[in-house]
């Protein structure tokens, strides 16, 4: 049985939380059925390129230009 494997292009990379601190989201990899997507993080401390699972991934809001505010910090219904 062969795995079929997938990388993804995040364009524009999304800042995203993650275990060592915020970054760069820049690639999703999906190596197939059972295994979770790795995320590709450049770090923002210190531009380190880590792979983290996708239950250590949360996404970060950029209050400055608006950029993936949650419906109730923008006042709007949809």
């Amino acid at each position: 049985m062969s795995m079929l494997q997938s990388i993804i292009q995040i364009n524009p990379p999304i800042w995203v939380q993650t275990p060592l601190g915020d970054g760069l989201a820049l690639f999703l990899i999906d190596y197939g059925v059972g295994h979770n997507t790795c995320w590709v993080v450049g770090l923002e401390e210190d531009g380190q390129i880590k792979h983290f699972d996708s239950n250590d991934i949360k996404l970060c809001f950029d209050f400055t230009y608006g950029v993936n505010l949650p419906n109730k910090l923008t006042n709007k219904t949809s």
